[in-house]
């Protein structure tokens, strides 16, 4: 049999009343019926499979004495044609929503990092095409949001697929790695220095995500790596707001994303400080559940994050 080219329909001249007439002749089991039901003539729907079988170079139908049986590859073709038939039908449906100005609902769950930036511009992409779609933002912990996405509660989110039992079910496109820093407040002593080491920042007040955290985590064994205890001058909290006040009016020290703190310092709220954190928190990515099939307004979204994503990473 030869190979055929990713594009043979198009050489075949494939069209959609060859794939109503597989599907026909699959249900009907007779050629005379098969094309009674698409109003065609019977020599017609016969020259069709004929030049359909000449093309694939395979016999798709076993002529019975008393009708048509679909041969394995038979079987194979109607199964496609089923399969694009249904697609151009979705096609349709998805047509006439972007046509009714997507009027509909996307619930979206980020973490913080792509909240920044990635996100922002992806809802204003959307805005721009379909003003009346209503999109919902939850920013939330990636565990939040898995929990959240489970449910059914988000078409889908940004974030980090974690260590789950029922992780299988998920389907994750990696964007990008998330480098993290430390940071103060504008001013503090630390920022006097050309460059810092981890001793140097040690023994600061730290404000820090809780224990049992993979970033609070990946802290301590940062200073335990370097022969360092760890802080033990410590608030714990992911709450921003408080975060932010508390760097403000002390020289406490937090560690964050990368794009994150140069976010805050672009607006004077903290400064970066000179040192070079040697780890990284995982990848995210966008997660969405394998059997949820997304409404012309969540793909929609979905397409601009992509398109924003090649942009901003």
């Amino acid at each position: 049999m030869e190979t055929l080219n990713p594009n043979w329909f198009l050489r075949a001249r494939l069209k959609t009343r060859h794939l109503l007439l597989l599907i026909a002749l699959d249900e009907h089991r007779n050629v005379h019926r098969a094309a009674e039901a698409l109003h065609m003539t019977q020599p017609a729907a016969s020259k069709q499979i004929r030049d359909l079988e000449e093309m694939l170079d395979v016999k798709l139908f076993e002529r019975l004495p008393r009708g048509m049986e679909p041969t394995l590859y038979g079987e194979t073709m109607i199964r496609h044609a089923r399969m694009a038939l249904t697609s151009l039908s979705l096609a349709h449906d998805d047509v006439l929503a972007l046509k009714a100005g997507l009027a509909g609902q996307v619930e979206v769950g980020v973490i913080m990092t792509p909240a920044m930036s990635l996100l922002p511009q992806a809802i204003a992409r959307v805005k721009q095409t379909a003003p009346l779609l209503r999109i919902g933002v939850h920013l939330e912990p990636s565990n939040t949001l898995l929990d959240m996405l489970e449910r059914g509660t988000l078409d889908f989110m940004i974030g980090r697929v974690l260590e789950r039992e029922n992780s299988s079910s998920l389907i994750y496109e990696e964007l990008t790695e998330e480098p993290a820093c430390a940071v103060a407040r504008v001013g503090h002593p630390l920022m006097d220095k050309a460059s810092l080491n981890l001793k140097e920042i040690a023994g600061y007040p730290w404000i820090l995500p809780p224990q049992g955290s993979i970033l609070r985590h990946r802290c301590d064994m940062m200073f335990r790596r370097a022969g360092l205890e760890p802080p033990a001058n410590v608030v714990d909290t992911t709450a921003l707001l408080l975060i932010t006040a508390l760097l403000q009016q002390t020289d406490f020290l937090h560690v964050m994303p990368v794009d994150v703190a140069r976010y805050y310092q672009s607006l004077n709220v903290l400064s970066i400080l000179p040192i070079e954190l040697p780890f990284k928190m995982d990848a995210f990515g966008i997660v969405r559940q394998q059997d949820h099939l997304l409404s012309p307004g969540a793909n929609l979204l979905l397409s601009a994050v992509r398109a924003a994503a090649k942009e901003v990473y």
